[in-house]
């Protein structure tokens, strides 16, 4: 699976990483080696979840087509 994502310099140095798919799915790393592999458990942990786990009793998960 392609995704994407963009890293951003982090004023304190190193980088951090966010990915406009997947809504807070973010991370950060001192290298870029670092920060990719971050960002890439990070997906996959984000991507684990259902949207079941995460709603809470009183909320209602639904599909909107427009």
């Amino acid at each position: 699976m392609q995704i994407q994502t963009i890293i951003h310099a982090a004023e304190e140095g190193g980088s951090w990483a966010e990915v406009p798919a997947l809504p807070g799915c973010v991370s950060q790393g001192e290298t870029m080696e670092e920060v990719e592999f971050n960002i890439r458990e990070a997906i996959e942990a984000y991507l684990s979840v259902s949207a079941d786990d995460l709603a809470i009793e009183t909320d209602k998960l639904v599909e909107v087509t427009v």
